[in-house]
Parts: C-alpha cells; sequence; structure tokens
C-alpha cells in the first residue's frame, strides 16, 4: 500500500507542473471550451487510469532502468527509434518550460525579474537531479498532498464567488482560444502530450516496485487523482472565466483576489509543482544517456540545464501554446502502440517477454 500510494503521487507529481498547477494548461484544454471542457476531464481522466497503470504495470515487468526498455517493447525496433526521440526530446522541451513557469511565477508574486527567478529554479534542479533517484521520488511524492488541498480550495473560492450565470460563462468561453478545434480533441492532446512525459518516470518508478500489481495499482491510482484535479480545477476556472481568462497563472490570481497572504503560501507551492517536474524530466533525460549516480551524470545535468535555462527565455505562455500541442499530436501513436500492446498480452494470452521479442507487433 505505502509502495502503491509512493508510485502514485510521483505519477501526479512530475504531471502537474507549471501548465497544470498554474492553471494554464487547464485554461486551453478544458476550460475554454465551456461546458464541454468538463466532459473533457472526465475523457482525460479515463484514458490516464489506463495509461498509468499499463506503463507502471509494463515497467515491473521489464525492469526498466529507463523508457527505452518499455518503448522497444510497445512499438518495435523501427518505430520505437522514432518514439524513443520523440520521448527523449519531450523531456528536455518540458524542463524548458517547467524553468519558464517558474521564472514567471515569481516575477508575477514576488516581483523577481524572470531571468533571475529561471536561473535559480535551475540551479535548484540542477543540485536536486544530482540526488539519488529513490529521494528524488519520495521527494516528488511528498508535495501531491498540498496540491491536492490548493486545488479544492482554489475551486471552492471560484465557484462560491462566481458572478456570472452559465449562458453567459459560455458565451465567454467561446470567444476564447482553446488548444484544438473540438473539445473531445482537446481532452486527448492533453493526455497525449502528458503520456510523452509521463513514459520516462512511470516506467523507472514501475522497474523499482516490488511487484507487478503495486506498480499497476499505483499508476491506477495515480491516474485518478489526476483526474480528479483536472474536474476540480476546471469547474472553479469556469466559475470564474471572466477574470482569469488570458492570465498566465490562472490559480495564483484567484488566490492573491481572496488573500494576499495565502497567494504566497500557494505560490510557494506551485513552485514547487514546477520544479518536481523538472527535476523528474531532467533526471530522466540524462539518464537515457548517461549512467546514474557517476561524475559525468553530474557534469551531464548541470550542462544540460544550463542550455534549457537559455531555452526558457522565450517565455512560458508561448512555450506551453507551442510545445504542448505539437507533441500531443505526435504522442497519439504512443497511445495506440501501449494500447495494442496490453490488449494483445491479456487477451491472447502471449507472455510479456515474448511480447517484447516480437517488438511489440
Amino acid at each position: 500500500m505505502k509502495e502503491m500510494f509512493k508510485i502514485a503521487g510521483a505519477f501526479v507529481g512530475v504531471l502537474v507542473g507549471a501548465g497544470f498547477a498554474s492553471g494554464q494548461e487547464i485554461l486551453v484544454f478544458f476550460v475554454n471550451f465551456g461546458l464541454w471542457g468538463l466532459a473533457g476531464t472526465l475523457l482525460s481522466a479515463a484514458v490516464f487510469v489506463f495509461i498509468g497503470m499499463a506503463l507502471a504495470g509494463m515497467g515491473k515487468r521489464l525492469q526498466a532502468t529507463s523508457h527505452k526498455e518499455v518503448v522497444y517493447g510497445i512499438c518495435g525496433p523501427h518505430f520505437g527509434k522514432m518514439v524513443d526521440g520523440l520521448i527523449t526530446f519531450f523531456m528536455f522541451a518540458v524542463t524548458v518550460v517547467m524553468l519558464a513557469g517558474a521564472g514567471a511565477l515569481l516575477d508575477q508574486q514576488f516581483g523577481i525579474p524572470v531571468l533571475v527567478g529561471s536561473a535559480l529554479a535551475t540551479i535548484l534542479v540542477v543540485a536536486i537531479v544530482c540526488l539519488d533517484i529513490h529521494r528524488v521520488i519520495a521527494l516528488i511524492g511528498a508535495i501531491t498532498p498540498l496540491l491536492v488541498l490548493t486545488s479544492f480550495g482554489v475551486a471552492v473560492y471560484a465557484i462560491y464567488t462566481r458572478e456570472a450565470d452559465i449562458a453567459a460563462i459560455e458565451s465567454l468561453a467561446s470567444a476564447q482560444v482553446a488548444g484544438a478545434q473540438y473539445w473531445w480533441l482537446g481532452a486527448l492532446l492533453y493526455v497525449s502530450y502528458n503520456v510523452v512525459a509521463g513514459v520516462p518516470i512511470l516506467a523507472i518508478m514501475g522497474g523499482m516496485a516490488s511487484n507487478e500489481r503495486g506498480a499497476a495499482w499505483g499508476g491506477l491510482l495515480g491516474g485518478l487523482i489526476l483526474g480528479s484535479l483536472m474536474l476540480i480545477l476546471g469547474l472553479g476556472l469556469l466559475s470564474r472565466l471572466g477574470t482569469v481568462a488570458g492570465a498566465a497563472m490562472p490559480t495564483l490570481l484567484l488566490v492573491g483576489e481572496a488573500s494576499p497572504v495565502l497567494s504566497t503560501f500557494v505560490a510557494l507551492v506551485i513552485l514547487a509543482m514546477i520544479l518536481n517536474t523538472a527535476v523528474g524530466m531532467l533526471y530522466s533525460f540524462i539518464a537515457r544517456f548517461v549512467p546514474k549516480g557517476t561524475g559525468v551524470f553530474r557534469l551531464a545535468s548541470v550542462g544540460t540545464g544550463l542550455v534549457a535555462f537559455v531555452c526558457s527565455l522565450l517565455g512560458f505562455v508561448s512555450l506551453v501554446g507551442m510545445v504542448y500541442p505539437i507533441f500531443g499530436y505526435l504522442g497519439f501513436f504512443l497511445i495506440a502502440s501501449i494500447m495494442v500492446a496490453w490488449f494483445r498480452q491479456r487477451w491472447q494470452g502471449v507472455p510479456w517477454r515474448e511480447t517484447i521479442k516480437q517488438g511489440g507487433k
């Protein structure tokens, strides 16, 4: 049970980064569709539950130490190379977005220049990445309960202070720029690019689990928690869409409206989640190329962190709108491969390692 909650907490902690915790992703991919966006959160939650369970279980069966074993297993040797490259590059891209998000948050809340804020975040992330992975996972999972409480509190306040009626909110939502043309496509895109980001950490966590069942249940629980957070926060932001539309940090904006003192605490919680995601992505990215726990690993972490910092200067909102949709469409191929491999093993009774030998075909 303890292991299951640790995996679930780390799963949620890694995926809930700057875009989610700030409310920016929920705004773009769900809230801007109006009431249909809430249906989108339920669709995303269902897919997250399945993907989390399947990937964590696969990681344990393969004793995975990086995402490479799982990717080549479900995608085959040829398609696996392309997906491996996609995931590897996306891990770096997410790290860049998180560093940009940290800079934007520190600027909005504390008046720290974006350049300085992103630089401080980079130093802290690189320092944490150099720790042992068990400590990293424990750190990520420990902060997740704070996020749950924060999201719930923001949602309750937003609903309680709702000023416009449903018709007015729907009209306002129709005037916003959403992350896709249709609500169901936006929901699937959200899952898709998060799956690309989540494969590395889920594979590593599943590989370290003591048994496959615990790994699978941890992934399933993580999907449920993530889906619940999406629905709660989406409902809250939709209730106050007139206030948060176009804001870089919608969640923080609402909290600051309620209490300037409380907004400082929430800003620190969001910052912690941003750093968590950056740590998980940067660690997995470096582990793909360099043996963990070595001097070369630490040196690579510093070098990669510096490059990510420079790229983060493009800006948080711009990066979210540019990076995530692109990888969302590409991630559909990965989701399809995971589903085919999982159902084939379950329904046809093909031993998992035999499926791996056949390249997931």
